[in-house]
C-alpha cells in the first residue's frame, strides 16, 4: 500500500482557506509526523496579545490531519471527527509550533496526538496539548 506523498501537504497547505490565510508553514513531514508552525500577527491574538485558543486549536488541528493524511493511502485525507485541546499556559511567543503524530490509523477512522510550543527568544514552552479522532475520505477533485 502506498502511502500519501508528504508532497501532498505542500499542496494543500497552498489551498485557499484558514489554514493558508493564516499563515501555516510545513517545518517537518514523514509519514504519520507533521510539524506545522504559524507565526504570531495581530489578527491571530487575544486581548492581552497571546495567540488565540482558537488559532492554536486550528494549528493543532491541521498538524494532526496532516499527520493522519500522510499515513493514509494515497488519495484519502482525514477530516476531523473530534478535537480536544488542554490550554497548559500562554501561547505568547512570536511563533506556535504543532508536532503531531498518527497514534492509530484504521480503514476508516484514526487518532492523533498534538502538542503545542510556544516559541519566544529561543525559549520553547509547551502551551497545548490535544488528541483528535479523522475520519479518512476520498481526496475530494480540484476544480
Amino acid at each position: 500500500m502506498e502511502t500519501n506523498s508528504i508532497d501532498m501537504l505542500a499542496d494543500i497547505m497552498a489551498m485557499s482557506g484558514f489554514p493558508h490565510s493564516a499563515g501555516m508553514r510545513v517545518l517537518a513531514a514523514e509519514p504519520g509526523k507533521v510539524s506545522l508552525a504559524l507565526a504570531k500577527k495581530p489578527e491571530l491574538t487575544q486581548f492581552f496579545g497571546h495567540f488565540h485558543g482558537g488559532v492554536i486549536t486550528g494549528l493543532a488541528d491541521q498538524a494532526a490531519g496532516a499527520a493522519v493524511s500522510t499515513a493514509l493511502p494515497k488519495g484519502r485525507i482525514a477530516v476531523t471527527v473530534e478535537i480536544k485541546i488542554n490550554f497548559l499556559g500562554p501561547a505568547d511567543g512570536e511563533e506556535i509550533v504543532a508536532n503531531a503524530e498518527a497514534i492509530q490509523v484504521g480503514g476508516s477512522i484514526a487518532v492523533a496526538k498534538v502538542e503545542v510550543v510556544s516559541e519566544a527568544k529561543g525559549q520553547r514552552r509547551v502551551c497545548g496539548f490535544g488528541v483528535a479522532t479523522m475520519r479518512a475520505v476520498d481526496m475530494p477533485a480540484r476544480p
